[in-house]
């Protein structure tokens, strides 16, 4: 079983070796798909962990006793073709290859399937193009909230 997660390390936690314990205690396999950490300043990296879900639950909560903040996969990608204008900068930052482009008409793919909402693409797009739709239980009479990084 797959899981994507965003951790948010605070400054006390960013030392910690934390994809090796998952792999050596959980038995977890850590795909790192974004990652900003410093030393001594808190960070944040987007993973994709794989392994049994027995095994990924109890991982998630090993995380949360370090101080982690995690946030689960709460979207997906869209792309508003009426604003897209082709560029392709967006494929060459997206690491699955869901986005992609070829001659000879060099216009903009999506494959949502291979998508892991890792939003690399979304700040990359100069007309905000691409945009993270959130997921939302639902409500009557209620329209799906866009979140737009800056």
């Amino acid at each position: 079983m797959k899981r994507r997660l965003t951790l948010h390390f605070p400054r006390e936690a960013v030392h910690q070796p934390i994809t090796y314990r998952l792999a050596v205690d959980f038995d977890i396999a850590a795909k790192i798909l974004r990652a900003q950490v410093a030393p001594n300043q808190s960070g944040t990296m987007v993973v994709e962990l794989s392994g049994d879900i027995d095994e990924l639950d109890a991982a998630e909560l090993w995380l949360e006793s370090l101080g982690l903040g995690l946030n689960r996969a709460p979207g997906e990608i869209r792309i508003d073709a009426s604003r897209c204008v082709d560029c392709g900068i967006c494929t060459s930052l997206c690491p699955s290859g869901a986005l992609s482009s070829f001659a000879p008409s060099w216009r903009l793919q999506f494959d949502a399937q291979r998508c892991l909402v890792c939003e690399q693409c979304i700040p990359s797009c100069p007309l905000e193009a691409i945009a993270l739709v959130l997921d939302q239980p639902p409500v009557a009479d209620t329209v799906p909230s866009v979140a737009r990084l800056p």
